[in-house]
């Protein structure tokens, strides 16, 4: 039985990117390569319904932005990778500021003191939902297994999971084209 336990927790660990073996950094997170992974529109799932709190308390859900693209970036402000693509991730949003939404999932920073100072260093245009626990993360994990942050996901304008990016991104152009084809396909 205890083996048992064990092997969930280490399933979740993995899954959840919080590990406590040392990978190529020694903070305790799996570095990630910045994989893309498309999902042709005959196979997305259900859409993803993740909400929460922004880190000023407000509500949030990702119900709300539907009808358009939508680009979700989780992240930690403890994650060095987060830090080297949000220039990226801010440069797709002004690009793409015409036909795409950006939401953050923030995870496991213990307090928003952490993430609202991440935010205003690197100057995130757009909000995200505080998710110390990974609850609203749950939501994509459902549909794509997530790893460790960053991740980005591109949700169609239904809101499916129509990509992902695991790891930092592989530059401002692969996200603004795989936003840019998303959308094109709602406009036939």
């Amino acid at each position: 039985m205890k083996l048992r336990i064990l092997g969930v927790v280490l399933c979740l660990s993995l899954a959840s990117g919080c590990s406590s073996f040392e990978g190529p950094d020694d903070r305790g997170f799996i570095s990630q390569d910045g994989a893309v992974t498309l999902i042709p529109v005959e196979d997305r799932e259900q859409p993803v319904d993740a909400s929460g709190e922004d880190l000023d308390g407000r509500k949030i859900a990702l119900a709300d932005l539907r009808g358009g693209v939508v680009v979700v970036n989780v992240w930690g402000s403890w994650c060095g990778p987060c830090e080297t693509e949000q220039p990226d991730l801010n440069e797709a949003a002004e690009e793409t500021s015409e036909i795409a939404d950006f939401l953050g999932i923030n995870i496991r920073d213990a307090s928003t003191d952490n993430a609202r100072t991440f935010v205003r260093s690197f100057e995130v245009p757009y909000p995200s939902i505080y998710d110390p626990e990974s609850k609203a993360l749950l939501a994509f994990s459902e549909v794509v297994p997530v790893r460790a942050p960053p991740t980005t996901f591109v949700l169609d304008a239904e809101g499916r999971i129509a990509a992902a990016v695991f790891g930092a991104l592989p530059s401002v152009g692969t996200l603004v084209d795989i936003i840019e084809d998303v959308e094109s396909e709602a406009s036939g």
